[in-house]
C-alpha cells in the first residue's frame, strides 16, 4: 500500500468530514451533518475520534438562539488528509496507466 494511504482516514465518513473542513476555516456542525448526511450522534463520535487523533478541533461557542459547535482540522489533520488524498491520486493513476504486457482489446 502507498505510504501515504491512512487507513484511519479512509472510513468514508471520517474521509468527508476531512474532505469538507479541507477549504475551510471553522465549519458548523450542523453544516457537516447535513451535508454528509449522517445523524448528531454518529457526526459526535467521528468527531470525537478525530479530535483524539489530533486531526480536527471542536469549538463550542455562545451565540445569538443558544450554543453552536464549530469544528475545523488541526495542521496535522490537514497534513494527514493532503498525504491520504495524495495517495489516492497515485493509486487512481496506477490503474489508469496501460501495465507492461497489457493486452489491448
Amino acid at each position: 500500500m502507498d505510504d501515504g494511504f491512512n487507513e484511519f482516514l479512509h472510513v468514508p465518513a471520517r474521509l468527508s468530514i476531512v474532505a469538507l473542513l479541507a477549504p475551510t476555516s471553522w465549519t458548523e456542525f450542523g453544516f457537516l451533518r447535513d451535508a454528509i448526511p449522517t445523524s448528531d450522534s454518529a457526526l459526535s463520535k467521528h468527531l470525537s475520534s478525530l479530535a483524539a487523533k489530533g486531526y480536527v478541533e471542536v469549538r463550542k461557542d455562545k451565540h445569538v438562539g443558544g450554543r453552536r459547535t464549530l469544528v475545523r482540522l488541526t495542521p496535522d489533520g490537514r497534513q494527514q488528509f493532503r498525504r491520504h488524498a495524495a495517495a489516492l491520486e497515485r493509486i487512481v493513476a496506477t490503474a489508469r496507466t496501460p501495465q507492461v504486457g497489457e493486452l489491448d482489446s
